[in-house]
């Protein structure tokens, strides 16, 4: 059975191979990703510190930001979520998909 998720993980970091990497952290922990820099995901509270130290680890002294929070499975319920997906064009740009 698949539980709800525990941990919201976001990041802001310009450097593309150091995001590239800590994505790829991200998914190797299990997390799914929610949004291009956004995490989610149900780990026990000693995988979510070994995860805290290995990501900061890996931004070193790069500029970045990371943030982890813990949630409980109730505030999880009480998410509200807006989402539009557009279609792409040819040349692989977005366009409002109700033209």
């Amino acid at each position: 059975m698949k539980r709800d998720p525990n941990l919201l993980l976001f990041y802001d970091i310009s450097d593309d191979r150091k995001r590239t990497k800590i994505a790829d952290v991200c998914l190797d922990f299990g997390l799914d990703r929610i949004q291009f820099s956004a995490f989610s995901g149900w780990l026990l509270p000693a995988r979510q510190e070994e995860l805290f130290l290995k990501l900061k680890k890996l931004l070193g002294k790069k500029e970045g930001n990371i943030q982890m929070f813990s949630i409980c499975a109730e505030d999880w319920k009480k998410r509200r979520i807006i989402e539009q997906r557009g279609t792409r064009n040819d040349k692989g740009s977005r366009k409002d998909s109700s033209n």
